[in-house]
């Protein structure tokens, strides 16, 4: 029962379920194209919300049996269901963007409690769960066995570099800085590193900080201000050209202001 796949499904033609039946599912519309979804194993592959509708059908099955495949009943709330799921996604980047395979479980989870469902739902977090304790296993037995993990890279003026975790934590300390317990830095990176891919462009890691401390607004309210202060950095990285720490902006827009002014002077005069 999982969200993604190997092997892409068609665009237009009928699928088949795992039965090998013939089902109508949703399939890659072209305002989808700018989605992508980051597997747990840093893949990164289209959005397809027609996979989404294949674990649905999946949890309906195991839980009520194969006679439910061809229910029509069954297949309109799996429709439903999945219209939910990417309604709920698409809104949160409207723009486009990429989705880590948890955030589509988190949100398939939310639409089986809300539709009344309740012995699917009750499955389907199990099956969550133990898919969770297995992946712990496994990486309890990598540590354990001495596998280094994997180094994820970035793509920065043209060139691939390695994406280092303490530059980013270093970044967001200073944009949660005097706003005590309220905030967790930490939080914001663990997000941030769950959504970013090997060889993501840089200033994706810039915007994937914002979004993960946005996300946490309507925990709370006070990471709004960390939101703010990420947007402020993006803003100062844009015209100075490198990224430059919250606490320290007062000294370098000093230092910064008169070049820039007698750089426009030169300008005027020649």
């Amino acid at each position: 029962m999982q969200l993604a796949t190997d092997t892409p499904s068609p665009h237009s033609a009928p699928q088949k379920n795992f039965l090998g039946e013939m089902t109508d599912l949703p399939t890659i519309r072209p305002d989808y194209a700018q989605y992508k979804i980051i597997r747990r194993n840093g893949a990164v592959v289209a959005f397809e919300p027609g996979k989404i509708s294949i674990a649905l059908t999946k949890v309906f099955i195991a839980v009520r049996g194969g006679q439910s495949a061809a229910s029509s009943s069954v297949r309109e709330i799996v429709a439903q269901l999945t219209n939910e799921v990417v309604r709920a996604l698409t809104r949160r980047r409207p723009e486009g963007g990429t989705f880590h395979i948890e955030d589509i479980q988190d949100q398939v989870e939310l639409a089986l409690m809300r539709s009344g469902d309740h012995d699917i739902a009750r499955a389907y977090v199990l099956y969550r769960e133990e898919r969770a304790r297995e992946r712990a296993r496994q990486q309890k037995d990598q540590a354990t066995s001495g596998e280094a993990a994997a180094v994820l890279h970035m793509i920065e003026n043209g060139q691939k570099i390695p994406l280092d975790p303490a530059r980013l934590k270093a970044r967001i300390d200073s944009a949660c800085q005097n706003l005590g317990e309220a905030v967790d830095a930490g939080l914001i990176v663990k997000a941030m590193l769950r959504d970013l891919y090997d060889g993501v462009p840089a200033e994706e890691v810039r915007k994937s900080a914002i979004l993960s401390a946005r996300a946490l607004i309507e925990k709370e309210p006070a990471y709004s201000f960390v939101t703010a202060r990420l947007l402020l950095d993006n803003i100062r990285h844009e015209v100075l050209g490198e990224d430059i720490a919250h606490e320290t902006m007062r000294v370098r827009y000093a230092e910064y202001f008169p070049n820039l002014f007698a750089k426009d002077r030169s300008r005027v005069a020649g």
